[in-house]
């Protein structure tokens, strides 16, 4: 039996990666990237991603249907504000539960299948469910407007704690402190700190071992008389309650939920993620959430002026010629970027930027003459579609 006590380069992983996480309005200030509202969104997608990669990246089994979670999270918390409390903390173990509720409904249905089957049948739902919130369930969802808080909500919990918010929009606060600015960055960094912690625990236990095995080979199990459906459910339950909780500290940090969240574009979004980080990873996931929301918020923001002002040392037609290449890769075209970057990474690097850095330390511990150092081993295994 696995020993239960985490060892001391799991001790040490945690360590500098909470040290990191907290620190990263600091680390991250030099590259423009230290302002609270993108360190929110790079602390809870990375909880979106180290969901995902419970699934994905321990048992191979590659959803395009999280996203339907991720909504499911969000429209939960907001009615938890309208109904309970502009206390976060009812909000997101709400959502929490709702994601793996919906997950354990789809997951029992989408797992009698596997490999692009399986695929295909996420899809499929996160669709439906779309398609649900944006016109058939206005009345839960309030369809394309989205839900959002009013003042004539009943917030039970809080009327009953004498708490009057007067004539002013409320927004979530965890007793007293409102959840906007760095005090919701470092509300999303703590909980990110202990999803990665729990993400561990199940990567070094047992269970783990055996999600592998469901990856390794899932029909030599099933020969052997054990049936793995159990396992990869759990992991999927698991998977959607991350996305849940991803969802609800949405909703925390900004009280409104639409059924964008839904949408088949935001399950591919976990999906490059955690590939372009290394998939089957601990780390992997979280740098790729924040490598792709670094993009996504900082490369779409330049516009002509600012392109014209980085290459305004060229003559006038040099300049102009320039301007009109790079604006194909950033602002609007941002994508672009992505798209190759993500491809380079998959050609050169297949087990993510992970494997980058495994292959760097490698380097370097060969170059000073001692080995890896004693570095945390995070390998990352080449991405696959599971469950064949």
């Amino acid at each position: 039996m696995r020993n239960s006590s985490m060892s001391k380069n799991d001790l040490i992983l945690l360590f500098c990666f909470s040290a990191a996480i907290l620190a990263g309005p600091i680390i991250l200030a030099p590259i423009g990237a230290g302002y609270p509202d993108l360190l929110q969104k790079f602390a809870i997608f990375g909880i979106f991603a180290l969901g995902f990669n419970i699934l994905f990246g321990l048992t191979g089994y590659l959803s395009f249907g999280h996203a339907a979670f991720l909504g499911a999270g969000s429209y939960t918390a907001v009615w938890t504000f309208k109904l309970l409390s502009m206390n976060p903390l009812p909000a997101i173990l709400l959502a929490t539960l709702m994601g793996g509720l919906f997950a354990a409904l789809i997951g029992f249905i989408c797992l009698r299948r596997s490999g692009i089957y399986f695929s295909i049948l996420t899809l499929a739902f996160a669709q439906m469910s779309y398609n649900l919130a944006y016109s058939v369930l206005t009345p839960i969802t309030n369809g394309e407007t989205g839900l959002q808080l009013r003042q004539a909500d009943p917030r039970i919990l809080d009327a009953a704690l004498g708490r009057d918010y007067g004539a002013v929009l409320p927004s979530s606060d965890f007793f007293g402190i409102d959840m906007t600015g760095y005090p919701g960055f470092y509300f999303c960094a703590v909980i990110l700190i202990a999803c990665f912690f729990f993400s561990m625990r199940i990567f070094r236990s047992p269970f783990g071992m055996m999600l592998r095995a469901v990856k390794s080979n899932q029909n030599r199990m099933n020969y052997t008389g054990l049936n793995t459906r159990p396992y990869a459910l759990a992991a999927f339950i698991i998977s959607g309650m991350y996305a849940g909780l991803a969802g609800g500290l949405l909703a925390v940090t900004d009280p409104l939920a639409g059924a964008e969240r839904m949408q088949w574009t935001a399950s591919g979004e976990v999906v490059l993620m955690t590939i372009l980080g290394g998939s089957g990873t601990l780390l992997g996931p979280v740098i790729g959430a924040g490598a792709i929301k670094y993009f996504e918020n900082i490369f779409s923001s330049f516009n002509e002026g600012i392109l014209m002002k980085a290459f305004d040392f060229l003559p006038e037609s040099l300049q102009h010629i320039m301007v009109s290449i790079s604006s194909l890769f950033v602002g609007e075209g941002w994508h672009l970027t992505l798209g190759a970057l993500f491809m380079l990474i998959v050609i050169f690097l297949p087990g993510g930027l992970m494997e980058g850095f495994n292959r760097l330390r490698t380097w370097l511990g060969n170059r000073t003459g001692g080995g890896d150092g004693g570095a945390v081993p995070d390998t990352a295994p080449a991405p696959s579609v599971g469950g064949d």
